[in-house]
């Protein structure tokens, strides 16, 4: 990497656009979002930001997707990873990589489900070291963005298991592949724009047809399903469900625990925080240091220049929707709808502007505090 590409560590660069393929389809209302003029539903489903993670796709092992790209000044591009390699503490901030190294330590995504997902489970943190040597597990977090209705159905998604649900009864309803049963022991909860829901590792959930929305989370690609069957028909092979450790040590994944809709709201569907309203805009906590030592998330609302302070880490910026500018104390980016953005630690006064007729409305997303 040369001196010209480390030099990027001091100022915020855009990332290219990075599609990733999934067992899902979706991606139309991602593709309109992001401008283009003929969208569809592929198995594309998914826009992986600010990825320093390869996905995990069985039948596809051959195909590298999931590292973001940056465009270099010389014309070229490089992975995100390379650049961060070639300067870990410009990039990522020193007490980041004190703890982490070069790792980031959290993935972020953008998600456009036209078919609900097969039901899943994520490994918490000491299942992914115990059973997968990774050093992360998969707690993730939605905020949801808006969706649509599919054949007549509004956007919902699935989560925690109900009153009743034991290991023996979940392991019955998977061996008899009874989907309507696994459906109806999970809460469904509807999705409106602007919930956030936390999802730690072991808690079974599905996004449901429709959602269009932000993951944050930690950066692995270790999903487990219990779906043999995708609700299209189109069948999951055995490894895409266990992911190599088998169906037994696959249900040991989850956590029993169950819970009423109210507990389960209560618990993991988060309220966003007001943490700064001035003249120029507001900033809202939507994932915070009580909900997960995992990642942060936050999300400003840009009326006219809204200063930030810089916190010594990187930051992941995707615009939701308005236009502006992004400064920092050597210039100035226009940034618009979809645009994603890398900020590395070593960007200072830091400063958004809105230049649209409606407010920049940008989602912030930070590794563990």
């Amino acid at each position: 990497m040369s001196r010209a590409d480390r030099s990027l560590s001091g100022k915020p660069f855009k990332l290219l656009k990075n599609r990733v393929w999934r067992t899902y389809s979706g991606g139309k209302f991602l593709e309109q979002w992001q401008g283009a003029q003929q969208a569809e539903d592929t198995s594309f489903p998914e826009e992986w930001v600010a990825s320093t993670v390869i996905a995990k796709n069985v039948g596809r092992e051959h195909i590298q997707e999931g590292l973001s790209l940056v465009a270099l000044d010389n014309g070229q591009t490089a992975p995100l990873l390379d650049l961060i390699a070639s300067d870990p503490e410009a990039y990522l901030g020193k007490a980041h990589t004190d703890r982490y190294g070069a790792q980031t330590a959290v993935l972020v995504k953008v998600l456009d489900a036209s078919e609900r997902l097969t039901i899943q489970v994520h490994p918490d943190r000491a299942f992914a070291a115990d059973v997968f040597q990774s050093q992360f597990g998969k707690t993730e977090a939605w905020y949801v963005l808006g969706g649509r209705a599919i054949d007549g159905e509004e956007p919902y998604v699935l989560f925690g298991f109900k009153s009743g649900v034991t290991k023996e009864r979940w392991r019955e309803l998977f061996v008899r592949q009874d989907i309507a049963g696994m459906i109806d022991a999970l809460h469904r909860i509807p999705v409106r724009e602007g919930d956030v829901f936390l999802v730690e590792g072991g808690i079974p959930h599905a996004i449901g047809s429709g959602c269009f929305l932000i993951e944050i989370q930690e950066p692995t690609d270790l999903t487990l399903r219990v779906e043999r069957t995708t609700p299209k028909g189109n069948a999951v092979p055995d490894l895409a469900c266990h992911q190599g450790i088998g169906f037994e040590r696959m249900l040991d994944c989850f956590h029993y625990g169950t819970h009423s809709i109210e507990e389960a709201r209560g618990r993991w569907q988060k309220t966003p925080v007001l943490l700064l309203e001035c003249e120029g805009g507001k900033q809202f906590e939507l994932i915070g240091k009580d909900s997960t030592d995992r990642f942060r998330m936050h999300t400003i609302e840009v009326t006219g220049r809204l200063p930030m302070e810089a916190g010594g880490s990187f930051g992941i910026a995707i615009v939701i929707s308005g236009s502006g500018t992004v400064a920092w104390s050597g210039g100035e980016m226009e940034i618009g709808q979809s645009d994603e953005v890398f900020i590395p630690a070593g960007a200072d006064a830091l400063a958004w502007s809105s230049k649209g007729a409606g407010p920049l409305k940008v989602v912030l997303c930070y590794p563990p505090a």
